[in-house]
């Protein structure tokens, strides 16, 4: 994996003790699932590093690590379809982190909605659900 240095600045860290808690993966990272903070809508997962929770938490805005690009994005940037930070939480693991979000327009890079409406699986002994 590539650094993930940013340009030098004064912004704090994350706080030492969410650090402390955090459990990353191997590549530094931990899974982040955005939730439509209203309904209940779980929207998309994306990946964030210590900087990218740092910034969600700091601007209101959700921050990802891409792992295909190798670098920070904010939803919403290019696509206009923001997400708007309304909470923070971590899993009782403290290896997942769930950011209740306002979305703005769709969360999927493909347009939907969700990540999720596209293939739906069926499962069940009847599996017409």
């Amino acid at each position: 994996m590539s650094s993930r240095a940013s340009t030098p600045d004064t912004t704090p860290a994350l706080d030492p003790a969410i650090a402390a808690r955090l459990k990353r993966g191997a590549d530094g990272l931990v899974p982040a699932i955005a939730q439509q903070y209203d309904t209940g809508e779980v929207l998309m997962l994306g990946w964030m590093d210590d900087e990218a929770l740092r910034r969600t938490l700091t601007t209101g805005r959700c921050t990802y690590w891409s792992r295909s690009r190798q670098e920070y994005w904010v939803k919403g940037d290019t696509s206009g379809h923001v997400q708007h930070v309304k909470s923070v939480a971590l899993d009782c693991d403290a290896d997942t982190v769930l950011v209740r979000v306002d979305q703005v327009g769709a969360a999927c890079h493909t347009g939907d909605r969700t990540c999720f409406d596209a293939d739906v699986l069926a499962t069940g002994p009847g599996r017409d659900q």
